[in-house]
């Protein structure tokens, strides 16, 4: 075990476990019982959790954020915390749980890095009633757990140029599949040129960085000359084939295509589609604003 400046170094496997509509409960049940329902869940959860060597590292809210030492653990866990769910009275609770094994930083009781975030995304992508691994995860199952897992499509990851990996837990139910390889995620080639602010850019998934800033600062890859504009207002990642345009700032990103009502994003982000156009802080119909122009083309 290293230790370091900010804490040890260790190789886990971090789950994160999440009550699936907990807002419906809340309406169905108003605050109070809500609150004690879902506490009760979480006990119930943290109780499985411990009995399968495993360690609480904090509750999330609706949910837990845990570790165990090893792939077979995490998953029988998962797989027992969905039947305890099953199991309890109503209104029924479902869970969804994500999983990632890899290198994490151990301070002051609480977890940190690269692992701790993949762990947080799959379990985004994870239904309710629903286990999701990585592959690094699935890669260190034994023989007999690896027989119960199905590979789905790999999933974009914010920070990530390249799609990851993930896989499905058939909990409660034995298959036939064993999992004898990956397939290699397949890219379109294409590229994305943004052209704005007396400025061309183009951006794909072999761009260093994967990606470009926009706003009113100078060392923005697009500066925009506009005073509703952020000083970093937004930035556009590569996320394996797509290009997804993340808004930073107190005023919001326009953005329109091909005829649709224009959307605004605030502190949010979504996938650009084929071509369009947006602007930053205003309107796109705003006289005056700076419109940035994007289209995604073959960089073959």
């Amino acid at each position: 075990m290293t230790t370091t400046a900010t804490g040890r170094a260790r190789f886990r496997v971090v789950m994160f476990v999440d009550i699936s509509g907990s807002t419906r409960l809340y309406k169905e049940l108003g605050d109070v019982d809500a609150v004690k329902r879902v506490r009760g869940c979480l006990n119930l959860l943290c109780r499985v959790v411990e009995e399968h060597a495993g360690r609480i590292i904090k509750n999330t809210g609706d949910g837990l954020m845990c570790d165990f030492a090893h792939s077979d653990q995490a998953l029988t866990a998962a797989e027992a915390m969905q039947f305890a769910v099953q199991g309890q009275t109503e209104p029924s609770l479902s869970i969804h749980v994500g999983c990632h094994l890899g290198h994490v930083i151990e301070n002051s009781g609480d977890l940190f890095g690269d692992t701790v975030n993949i762990a947080s995304r799959v379990t985004g992508v994870a239904a309710a009633g629903q286990i999701i691994a990585t592959l690094e995860t699935v890669q260190a199952l034994s023989e007999e757990m690896q027989a119960k897992v199905r590979a789905l499509d790999s999933v974009s990851v914010k920070g990530r140029s390249d799609p990851l990996p993930v896989f499905d837990y058939l909990w409660g139910r034995r298959t036939d599949l064993t999992i004898v390889g990956v397939p290699v995620a397949r890219f379109n080639g294409s590229r994305l040129r943004l052209a704005g602010g007396g400025r061309e850019i183009l951006l794909d998934r072999f761009s260093k960085p994967g990606t470009i800033v926009l706003g009113r600062h100078s060392a923005c890859e697009i500066t925009v000359n506009d005073p509703a504009a952020s000083r970093q207002h937004a930035t556009i990642e590569v996320r394996g084939d797509k290009f997804v345009l993340v808004d930073h700032s107190a005023n919001g990103t326009y953005v329109t295509w091909d005829g649709a009502a224009e959307t605004c994003l605030r502190r949010e982000e979504m996938i650009l589609p084929v071509r369009g156009r947006f602007a930053l802080g205003s309107s796109t119909s705003v006289e005056g604003a700076t419109i940035l122009a994007f289209s995604r083309e073959s960089s073959g």
